[in-house]
């Protein structure tokens, strides 16, 4: 357990000299700082978060019932950048003269090396359009959205996570909870279906009508068994890399108004 836990605090620390800064701001507030309610935010809560943190038994505790992925974020309440920034703030002021420069430049200079350039991560791309998903949900968002109602449509597994961000009013028979491996309670065998790389219409159309679905949208590099339109499915359009099909069975219309 001790391996995993400073495993897990060395992967959110990233290089290592944020944490000596962190310990060097945490000592120099110890000795320096008189008023109590600072040291209780920059050094008590810091310290009591870490002895948390590190402590086997409540690690086991919260690894049986949430994993790691939520233990982790315990670390997220920890004011790293801030008792830094302020241990920082606070020496500057009480230097004079050239000091205050030297210091100054220095400090930008340690904190810079203390990182990396976050645009050479491969999570971060440019954004291809304003609301930060691929284009080819937008299009597809765009195709199917029915003014004045829900629709339900089940995408494939990697756009999944976009769809909800640009459409609300699309639903779908899954969500992100099924991107997350470690969460394996989660199962649909309707995923399961739209993940295979040759498409059993027998299984697939079925389990989209069960679920409601007014669309299925699958890879144009997908291939099938067995023909869309047996099953009373048709295609609605095809764009960016992917196939709309359309349940010719149910029809979109907007619900009157009444009032």
């Amino acid at each position: 357990m001790w391996e995993t836990l400073r495993n897990l605090f060395d992967e959110y620390m990233g290089t290592g000299l944020i944490v000596i800064f962190f310990v060097i701001s945490l000592i120099y507030l110890w000795v320096q700082e008189k008023r109590k309610y600072i040291r209780i935010l920059f050094v008590y809560v810091p310290v009591i978060l870490l002895c948390l943190f590190f402590q086997p038994l409540f690690a086991k505790l919260v690894y049986n019932t949430a994993g790691r992925e939520i233990y982790y974020r315990l670390l997220w309440l920890l004011p790293v950048t801030v008792t830094i920034a302020f241990a920082a703030v606070t020496l500057y002021l009480r230097l004079s003269g050239k000091r205050k420069i030297v210091f100054a430049l220095a400090a930008a200079g340690m904190i810079m090396a203390s990182g990396s350039f976050i645009y050479r991560n491969p999570y971060f791309q440019k954004a291809e359009n304003f609301y930060h998903v691929p284009d080819c949900v937008v299009h597809i968002c765009d195709a199917i959205v029915a003014p004045g109602r829900e629709v339900m449509a089940v995408f494939p597994l990697e756009l999944v996570q976009y769809v909800r961000q640009y459409e609300p009013t699309i639903c779908m028979p899954y969500g992100r909870e099924m991107t997350v491996e470690s969460w394996y309670y989660f199962q649909s065998d309707l995923l399961n279906e739209m993940e295979r790389d040759v498409i059993n219409l027998d299984r697939l159309a079925p389990l989209a009508k069960e679920k409601g679905c007014h669309y299925i949208i699958l890879s144009e590099d997908k291939k099938m068994n067995g023909s869309p339109e047996k099953y009373g499915w048709e295609v609605f359009e095809r764009m960016d890399g992917y196939v709309i099909y359309r349940d010719t069975e149910i029809i979109l219309e907007i619900p009157a108004d009444h009032s």
